[in-house]
């Protein structure tokens, strides 16, 4: 008779790891807050299918562009010029259709060709020139907000039949009542933004979990120095991670168009601090090494939950969303240096 008490206890110790406590925590806090809007909003539709499902779309462009964001810090970095380069693509595709009558596609590579360039010239510049990633990508930021501003002051209209009907994809939720399939009431459904966030995810855990380039980025945020000292591609995988983060931005950009169906240079102002406070509130360390895109997607998550409380509420002002972000944020920044503190002081041990 086989003894399998060894593998369970194996699985145990892998599910119990310490380097999980944050993933952990962001799922706990959010099942807390969810569960506080079920009690309270619970007879207004906050539990409903539907509800939940507006997490995910309202939410997917920052959920895109927090995937790469995720591979960003746990090199060690950071990237300040996400927002602007989303808003960018968006108004290449307003500006090339509306105004110049390109195929919408066709400034969607044109803008896939300058985000991920950019993203390379950043991550060659932060590793090469040894010039601080905020600096850097501060620098990558106004230059992309700049480029919108010449293109165009104010909001185009992206009128385009192909885009109208991407942006309008959707497939419904179904549920059998009386032996036939009809929809479920209030409309759930999955558009084709939610789509692209859930396989960016999938892709993103992939390379992590699954492939060398994954182990060279883990690599690199726990120890750049020790990473070159065992002959790792630190210098490729630095410039490949922040041009990936540039394909994760013009893919952001993409679906922030197709929700408001316009470009403007001023759109997506303070996004980067989004998309990166929803990668730190999913349990990536600040200071590199640690990441999962599970919990990139659990923070996302998290923090579109905040304003749909305060949507349902009714009375408060948006602004307590803001203040509630921040206060989560710095609760996780203290819960993460705390993790950082032990897992120190068991290495001396």
């Amino acid at each position: 008779m086989l003894n399998t008490q060894p593998k369970r206890r194996s699985l145990l110790s892998r599910i119990l790891n310490p380097k999980y406590i944050m993933v952990y925590s962001t799922i706990a806090v959010f099942l807390v807050i969810y569960l506080v809007g079920a009690i309270a909003y619970g007879d207004k539709g906050f539990t409903t299918l539907r509800t939940f499902m507006l997490l995910f779309i309202d939410n997917a462009y920052i959920g895109i562009s927090a995937v790469g964001m995720t591979l960003v810090l746990i090199t060690g970095g950071i990237d300040l010029s996400v927002g602007a380069v989303a808003s960018l693509t968006g108004m290449f595709i307003a500006y090339g259709n509306s105004v110049l009558g390109v195929d919408p596609f066709v400034c969607i590579l044109a803008a896939l060709v300058v985000g991920v360039g950019l993203g390379l010239l950043m991550g060659a510049t932060i590793h090469y020139l040894n010039v601080p990633p905020f600096i850097t990508t501060l620098t990558g930021m106004f230059f992309a907000r700049g480029i919108c501003s010449l293109i165009s002051r104010e909001s185009i209209p992206i009128e385009n039949a192909a885009i109208d009907a991407l942006a309008s994809w959707k497939v419904n939720f179904y549920h059998l009542v009386d032996g036939q399939w009809e929809k479920i009431k209030p409309v759930a459904y999955v558009n084709f933004n939610v789509l692209l966030f859930i396989v960016m995810i999938i892709i993103g855990a992939i390379i992590l979990q699954k492939t060398r380039f994954g182990r060279n980025v883990y690599a690199i945020g726990g120890s750049e120095q020790s990473a070159k000292l065992m002959g790792l591609p630190v210098a490729r995988t630095k410039v490949l991670v922040y041009g990936f983060n540039g394909l994760c931005s013009v893919l952001a950009g993409v679906a922030y168009a197709l929700y408001v169906k316009s470009g403007w240079n001023l759109a997506l102002q303070g996004a980067e601090l989004d998309v990166i406070s929803a990668t730190v509130i999913g349990g990536t360390l600040l200071t590199g090494g640690v990441g999962y895109m599970f919990g990139t997607l659990c923070g996302v998550l998290l923090k579109g939950t905040i304003p749909a409380l305060i949507n349902f509420n009714g009375t408060l002002s948006s602004w307590w969303g803001k203040i509630a972000t921040g206060v989560l944020l710095l609760l996780f920044i203290l819960l993460q240096r705390a993790v950082v503190s032990g897992t120190e002081r068991k290495k001396k041990v």
